[in-house]
């Protein structure tokens, strides 16, 4: 009886920790059944849509003058007026300074008289030398006689060849003691003042003149997109686009561009806003225009950059030499591309990738390849087909194949400005790419809301 009541003890024992188990596993799932489902999200999206969008490359540049003269003088004297103020345009020709003409003058006026006087002298010896050939003629002197007048003819003669030379070099003097304006343009600090001893071949100049109507624009691009420009500018004429000052926004003319298109991208009226952006403001909007001018002839091999010019006619004057520009260089514009605003996209460990919702309101990722940026749009090459939802806003809170919520035209007024923010920061990618900027992000944010 006492070997049967152990058994039975080691068996209740063993059975006791299984029992406890029981309820510890029922409870478990009791708390997995019981945990809240995921909530859907909620998104917006906007079409993919074919739209026409220009390749631009945008780079800094530097302001250059067509031409800068450095006004030397080329006698040497005291200066006795200055004809002009500092930083005004002259036209070419004009006095810009005056030297005292004294010592020239009478250097000039003597010049004269000696020609005049060796002119007198050598007309004397032309009609002895005459009379001597007559003489010689009837043998009544002998021929080193007539030799001798005429080498006496030829000397006069040379002298007053030599005396003319002179009084065109004392006449050139005089004229050079008024200096003027070799070219048309602006000046700039005057370096010397009424009363300063000047001289010829002096080091330091008296003013410097810049041409400024037309003028140049320098920039680099990378070698990359020389092949490019010498496909499309091989005759030159490309339409640059330069805004002045260096810190500036992304083009205007671009944003205008990519507003439009983001517009067109939900709804294909924006087309006709394309087209009146083109009519109205052409690519460029409200900036200085101009025409690539000038493709150097070898590449940098430090930078791996070709410098180009751009020549701008700057009637209004706001091209300053020496000023920093963002210029755009404008080379064609791609026809029915591919476009979803550069908010749609987003970077990860693998690509890019973008969020389709279906037709049944489910989140599918999409990897896609973007070739390019234009103002806020990404061209793309592979990875979706028009017409295709694409999550605009709201992908943070998916994952791949989640039931998601479109957000309604009354929600979408404040998530279409934050949508706006987000967009600004968008950089190009691949070829030509261009920055984001702000307004063309709240077009596309208004793209979302219309879909």
């Amino acid at each position: 009886m006492t070997g049967l009541r152990l058994d039975d003890r080691r068996a209740s024992l063993l059975f006791l920790p299984a029992a406890l188990l029981v309820p510890m596993f029922l409870s478990g799932c009791a708390k997995t059944q019981d945990k809240p489902p995921r909530p859907v999200a909620t998104v917006s999206v906007v079409q993919a849509r074919r739209a026409s969008v220009p390749y631009v490359i945008e780079a800094n540049g530097v302001v250059t003058p067509l031409q800068s003269v450095l006004v030397s003088p080329q006698v040497d004297g005291i200066i006795t007026s200055v004809d002009f103020q500092e930083g005004q345009e002259v036209r070419q020709g004009q006095a810009l300074f005056h030297i005292d003409p004294r010592p020239y003058q009478n250097a000039y006026e003597q010049a004269l008289a000696v020609l005049q006087r060796d002119s007198v002298n050598a007309a004397n010896a032309k009609g002895e030398y005459d009379r001597y050939q007559k003489l010689l003629a009837a043998k009544v002197i002998t021929p080193q006689e007539g030799a001798a007048q005429m080498t006496t003819a030829g000397t006069t003669e040379a002298t007053v060849r030599a005396d003319r030379a002179n009084v065109a070099q004392a006449r050139f003097n005089l004229e050079n003691t008024i200096i003027r304006a070799p070219i048309a343009g602006k000046t700039g600090g005057l370096l010397v003042r009424r009363g300063n001893l000047v001289r010829s071949g002096g080091v330091a100049p008296l003013v410097i003149i810049n041409q400024v109507r037309p003028i140049l624009v320098r920039f680099s691009i990378p070698s990359s997109q020389l092949g490019l420009i010498l496909q499309y500018g091989a005759q030159g004429g490309l339409p640059v686009s330069a805004v002045p000052g260096g810190v500036a926004p992304a083009s205007p003319s671009i944003d205008s561009m990519a507003a439009a298109a983001s517009a067109s991208v939900s709804d294909p009226a924006g087309q006709s806003a394309m087209r009146g952006v083109q009519q109205q403001g052409g690519l460029f909007g409200d900036r200085m225009t101009g025409k690539l001018s000038f493709i150097d002839n070898a590449v940098d091999t430090a930078t791996g950059t070709v410098q180009l010019k751009a020549t701008f006619d700057n009637a209004n004057g706001r091209l300053w030499a020496g000023q920093f520009a963002t210029t755009s260089l404008h080379l064609y514009d791609e026809d029915s591309a591919l476009v979803v605003p550069t908010q749609a996209v987003v970077t990860g460990q693998r690509g890019a990738y973008v969020y389709i919702v279906d037709k049944a309101d489910t989140a599918r990722q999409r990897p896609v390849t973007v070739e390019r940026t234009a103002g806020n749009l990404s061209i793309i090459a592979t990875g979706i087909h028009e017409g295709d939802r694409v999550v605009l806003d709201g992908q943070s809170r998916l994952v791949p194949d989640a039931p998601v919520k479109l957000r309604s035209a009354t929600d979408a007024g404040g998530g279409g400005g934050g949508a706006g923010r987000r967009g600004r920061g968008g950089r190009g990618a691949g070829r030509g790419g261009q920055p984001g900027a702000a307004g063309a992000a709240g077009a596309t944010a208004g793209a979302g809301r219309g879909t």
